[in-house]
């Protein structure tokens, strides 16, 4: 694991000391992707520098170190990630290469001067950024993994091309500017993250999931793209050609895959554990990890004080039941709260996830013990979890009814606040008996009464928006949500599911993971996300998926093998916080400052009195606008670390 960084000058303009130096600046604020080595590579004569820093994972000695150079001399390869199947790759390129050390580095490396860049990306299963210098070609080769795991920005400089794990290497560049792209902050109040391929900064770009990149000496616009892997396309074929599992043949084969999955990710050098939050994903995920263990498996677990947003107790049962090595740390609001002046700097540029506070915090206290911990990510996306699945398989079957029968019903809805909707499913009058209540329904309930009102190509969007409307002057929004063609043979449920699998998870989830995990210096491995899982998910049958307005059933089959039924299917918390009553608290004099209107108009980024309405609203208790308000306020916290 590593944090990679470089530099191409096409002009020749750099003299090698002048690209050794930018280059190591660029790596030295990646030091915490990689506290352990680092190194640089140069050559003055092709303009290109190369640069990492390096979290040992994978053979801790010296013949791991890069950047490194192939066996023929005509590659040099930083490579950030991890190649699980690594050593079946070897097994076959033995024959050909006398290998130095026992890194997975080395392998693909070895696999891209046999096979070239695309027949390598293809046969590698990982996660994985890595730029490749050809001096045959002169050209030099970016690439990301299959589902965007982990992160790579790129953009010319002025005549440089440069590129970065993190946009805080970017920054460290002598002709960065960074203005910021109006258009892609209007996309981001939409999503409270900026998707792929866009980034904060006009000129620099996010490298979308299983793409590679050609870079080559004819200067700004000769970049080549290319994709290697397709998450639509393996979703329409699989779901179109093969035979659908369902019942025990469905479990079985999520158990075989998945179990296979989880044991190539335990392979490490390095201590492992298990991030554990105490829902479905996780927990299956330890059980599988334990399972194939002979000591205890490591587990993690952050709480919090409040009832309604605590995960540890059923986490305990859990690892109790399973037999781990389990930490638990109960949080205060203090605690917590103390997290958000770093969030600016972890994430570099404005995201607003809530939950990339306790994912910080449970990151920090696995590696007190673990440099690599396993996570549960993927499985809501791959297997139908979340609440807005169920509502898009409702919502295609009552469009058929006249929407000017829907609009009042909508109207209805949205006539109480959030507050009041909390009240009545999470209390004593709950309204929806038999069922888990979910987490935050009023807002929920909100969102399904804007999907119940609009035409059905607008209901997704509707549920997933952050803002519904620009509040960002002088911008266009990039259009970022998936159109499904009227002939998808997909429902509605498992076009949302496959929407979110290329937007949500790679732009939203993975940076959360990715940022949080590698801002202390744990590697975060997913095996949800795995290509041989991926194709199984598309297998199943739906009532696998969605089962009486449940998802992820499934999971819970293979789950229930492991663990008795009470300590399964309980409520999804998802490593929420109460940071809506934060803001009105504790954290309000933090707010106040950068909502401050007198600032917002001096920015002359944002519609001030949009904001101060939703403001007024949220603090009075009328409303319940903490998502839209977390959004604003990572934005203003950002652009206020810029300074």
């Amino acid at each position: 694991m590593c944090g990679i960084v470089g530099m191409l000058d096409p002009r020749r303009a750099t003299t090698q000391v002048e690209l050794e130096s930018i280059v190591a600046t660029m790596a030295t604020t990646l030091t915490h992707r990689g506290p352990d080595d680092a190194g640089s590579w140069a050559h003055d004569r092709a303009g290109v520098g190369l640069g990492f820093r390096r979290l040992s994972i994978l053979d801790l000695s010296p013949t791991g170190r890069q950047p490194m150079v192939s066996h023929d001399g005509r590659f040099t390869l930083v490579f950030n990630g991890e190649v699980y199947n690594h050593l079946s790759l070897r097994a076959e390129l033995e024959a050909d290469v006398e290998f130095r050390g026992r890194s997975d580095t080395e392998v693909l490396l070895e696999a891209i001067a046999r096979w070239g860049i695309r027949t390598a990306l293809e046969r590698s299963n990982g996660m994985f950024a890595f730029a490749c210098w050809d001096a045959q070609e002169e050209a030099l080769w970016l690439a990301r993994d299959r589902f965007g795991e982990k992160p790579l920005y790129y953009g010319w400089l002025g005549s440089r091309f440069v590129f970065g794990s993190e946009l805080k290497a970017i920054r460290a560049c002598p002709d960065f500017k960074g203005e910021i792209d109006r258009n892609a902050l209007a996309s981001y109040f939409r999503h409270a993250y900026i998707p792929a391929p866009h980034s904060i900064y006009r000129g620099v770009s996010k490298l979308p999931p299983a793409t590679f990149l050609r870079v080559d000496p004819r200067g700004p616009g000769a970049e080549q793209t290319e994709v290697y892997w397709s998450a639509v396309e393996v979703a329409l074929d699989v779901a179109s050609n093969a035979r659908q599992l369902a019942g025990h043949e469905a479990a079985d084969a999520v158990e075989a895959a998945l179990g296979t999955s989880i044991g190539l990710r335990m392979v490490a050098d390095v201590p492992v554990g298990a991030l554990l939050s105490g829902g479905t994903d996780s927990s299956l995920v330890v059980a599988l990890m334990q399972a194939q263990s002979a000591q205890a498996v490591r587990t993690y677990t952050i709480g919090f004080p409040d009832e309604g947003y605590d995960e540890a107790t059923r986490a305990r049962g859990i690892a109790e039941h399973l037999g781990t090595d389990h930490t638990e740390l109960y949080v205060s609001p203090t605690e917590a709260q103390s997290v958000v002046p770093r969030l600016p700097y972890v994430y570099d540029e404005p995201f607003a996830d809530s939950s990339q506070i306790p994912t910080l915090l449970v990151s920090q206290l696995a590696r007190r013990d673990v440099t690599v911990a396993l996570s549960g990510d993927g499985g809501d996306e791959l297997f139908g979890g979340y609440a807005r699945y169920a509502a898009m398989a409702r919502l295609h079957r009552v469009g058929r009814i006249p929407r000017g029968v829907r609009a009042p019903i909508a109207r209805a809805l949205r006539s109480q606040p959030p507050q009041w909707w909390d009240r009545m499913v999470r209390g004593g009058a709950k309204v929806v008996p038999g069922v888990h209540a979910p987490t935050q329904p009023g807002d929920k309930i909100h969102k399904l009464a804007g999907a119940l009102s609009a035409a059905p190509p607008e209901r997704y969007r509707s549920m997933i928006e952050c803002w519904g409307s620009s509040i960002v002057l002088d911008a266009d929004e990039p259009a970022t949500v998936l159109s499904p063609p009227t002939e998808w043979p997909l429902q509605p449920a498992e076009w949302a599911m496959l929407a979110d699998t290329i937007t949500y998870l790679p732009d939203d989830l993975l940076v959360k993971v990715d940022r949080a995990s590698m801002a202390v210096s744990l590697e975060a491995r997913v095996p949800m996300l795995d290509p041989d899982v991926y194709e199984v998910a598309w297998r199943l049958a739906p009532a696998a998926r969605l089962h009486r307005g449940r998802g992820k059933q499934v999971l819970l089959d293979v789950l229930r093998r492991h663990l008795p039924i009470g300590l399964t299917g309980g409520p999804k918390a998802g490593f929420a916080v109460p940071f809506g009553s934060w803001l009105r608290g504790p954290l309000r004099p933090w707010a106040d400052a950068l909502l401050d209107r007198d600032r917002l108009r001096a920015e002359s980024f944002l519609e001030v009195d949009t904001i101060h309405r939703c403001w007024d609203e949220h603090l009075s208790g009328s409303h319940d606008h903490r998502h839209r308000l977390w959004a604003v306020l990572m934005f203003e916290a950002w652009l206020e670390s810029q300074h």
